[in-house]
């Protein structure tokens, strides 16, 4: 794991398995870096976080071929989050575009609710191009200051 932290952020990256394991695991480690700042740090609400994060790492398991691992990306600040999952499939997300007019979500079905989870509830998302592939990311903000 990679780390950097100055005074007002703190960012890591971590690789995890190409595998169904890597989802609890990435949700474990959100959820671990959330808690470790004060709540008044913190910034971004660990629920939602921890629900994006293995929104995104379940779908680069599942829609990308191979055993090569996937990459955590995760930086914290005063004003909220940045998670980023890479991939090595430089396919972009189909339905991540929040300006796209998106069909509703078959109630029917299992699957196909993830990426609407991450337009609604994160303050942006999106997905570039890396030099190994994609990163498919979204930033939480940091809820506003309670009144003294």
């Amino acid at each position: 794991m990679q780390e950097t932290e100055t005074p007002d952020r703190a960012s890591w990256r971590v690789a995890l398995p190409h595998t169904t394991a890597a989802v609890p695991v990435a949700r474990a480690l959100i959820r671990a870096a959330l808690a470790a700042l004060p709540r008044h740090e913190a910034g971004a609400d660990a629920d939602t976080a921890e629900l994006l994060t293995a929104e995104l790492v379940a779908n680069a398991v599942e829609h990308t071929r191979g055993e090569r691992p996937v990459e955590l990306a995760v930086e914290l600040t005063a004003t909220g989050c940045q998670v980023e999952v890479h991939d090595h499939d430089p396919a972009a997300p189909g339905g991540l575009d929040p300006a796209a007019g998106h069909e509703p979500p078959d109630p029917w079905q299992e699957h196909g609710r993830g990426l609407l989870l991450v337009r609604t509830l994160s303050s942006a998302c999106g997905h570039r191009r890396t030099e190994r592939g994609k990163a498919v990311w979204f930033t939480l903000a940091a809820p506003p200051a309670a009144p003294c």
